[in-house]
């Protein structure tokens, strides 16, 4: 077995260098298949980015009246972050509001003077809460408006938001949708593209593969070194498609930095670059395996 072993091995990497043209076209289009698959990776990356960035900027605000006691406020506070649908909450008491307030009106002199001339503060609690999911804010605002907090609550402004959170949540549901598809596709149209070029690479060894069955050669004998062959090309198509995505995550990422949510893309290569390499790794030799496995069998049939 051992030898057995060794035969196909060498044979393989014999195939793989007589038939250097050919190797160099295979490698080539699966270098191709893995920046394809990259790019999908790198976009999918950046969807889910810009999506959870617009995520963050929503939530909904409730304001309290003015004379709520404090304890009341954090008692509902307590109540919403049992719910299920909650992420997080923010307290803003009359004085950071007031606070908030004198910052972001800084530049307006007039606006401070009326302020500061009123006896006491205008402006009400409130708490900032942000949802798990943006579909989830309904629910929310349908607890808020139950009975009992009623007679505490001024206004709510999931109603100003409405329509900007339903639209999100459908913006989301189609980025997800679309890219599913997407990927789904090119993975179909990547794996023919990679077969047909596997199996050309074959068909110029059918006369050996004819004169091996003849001389009573097992198929797993006569697989072995194209199998070896899928192993080369997935290993060498690797390391090509990292040694050119560094160059063009490095120009690149500089000039798109400022458009993105996600920072810098190179640092992202960079910090992942070992999960990338493996991942493209396993991809690469499932294709180059798989394909060489499904190429051959046709000629064992024969």
């Amino acid at each position: 077995m051992v030898e057995a072993f060794k035969r196909i091995v060498r044979w393989g990497l014999k195939n793989f260098w007589r038939n250097g043209w050919l190797s160099t076209a295979t490698i080539s289009i699966m270098v191709l298949t893995l920046l394809v698959i990259t790019v999908l990776i790198m976009l999918n990356v950046i969807s889910n980015a810009v999506l959870l960035n617009l995520e963050d900027r929503i939530d909904i605000s409730v304001y309290f009246k003015l004379q709520t006691p404090e304890e009341n406020i954090l008692e509902a506070k307590t109540q919403l972050e049992k719910l299920a649908e909650v992420e997080s909450i923010e307290y803003i008491s009359q004085n950071d509001a007031l606070i908030r307030f004198k910052e972001k009106h800084k530049d307006n002199p007039v606006l401070l003077q009326s302020l500061d001339e009123l006896e006491n503060n205008p402006l009400e609690a409130s708490l900032n809460i942000k949802a798990k999911e943006t579909s989830q804010y309904a629910s929310i605002n349908q607890f808020l408006e139950s009975v009992h907090y009623k007679d505490i609550i001024v206004k709510v402004s999931y109603m100003q938001n409405k329509e900007v959170i339903e639209k999100l949540g459908k913006i989301i549901t189609d980025v997800k949708a679309f890219g599913l598809i997407l990927s789904f596709g090119l993975a179909i149209i990547v794996f023919l593209v990679t077969f047909n070029a596997i199996r050309l690479a074959i068909y110029s060894s059918r006369e050996e593969i004819n004169v091996m069955k003849l001389v009573g050669a097992s198929n797993w004998f006569i697989r072995g070194p194209f199998i070896i062959e899928g192993l080369m090309y997935g290993i060498i198509s690797t390391i090509i498609t990292v040694m050119l995505l560094y160059p063009a995550f490095y120009f690149t990422s500089s000039k798109i930095a400022n458009f993105l949510p996600t920072g810098d893309l190179f640092s992202y290569f960079k910090e992942n670059a070992i999960v990338l390499f493996f991942m493209l790794l396993a991809v690469s030799l499932v294709l180059g395996t798989f394909s060489s496995f499904i190429a051959v069998r046709k000629y064992l049939k024969d």
